[in-house]
């Protein structure tokens, strides 16, 4: 259950698609690389960024696409 700190955080960070969910949770893991607890609870923040991250990219190939119909069918 993540912290009262963390969750609005993650709450908008569950909107973001593919490309930019992998590029916030790259730069705020360089950035705890360099600087060590520049930012408080930037370790819960990663792990539920990583989590969205691969539960996004499981819904994108788990989902049938639309257009799945031949063409004959239309």
């Amino acid at each position: 259950m993540p912290s009262p700190l963390v969750s609005p955080l993650l709450r908008w960070a569950r909107r973001l698609r593919h490309p930019t969910l992998f590029k916030l949770t790259a730069l705020l893991f360089a950035v705890d690389l360099v600087v060590p607890d520049v930012i408080p609870f930037v370790d819960e923040i990663l792990l539920g960024l990583g989590t969205l991250l691969l539960a996004n990219w499981k819904d994108r190939r788990a989902s049938p696409s639309l257009d799945a119909r031949p063409r004959s069918a239309r």
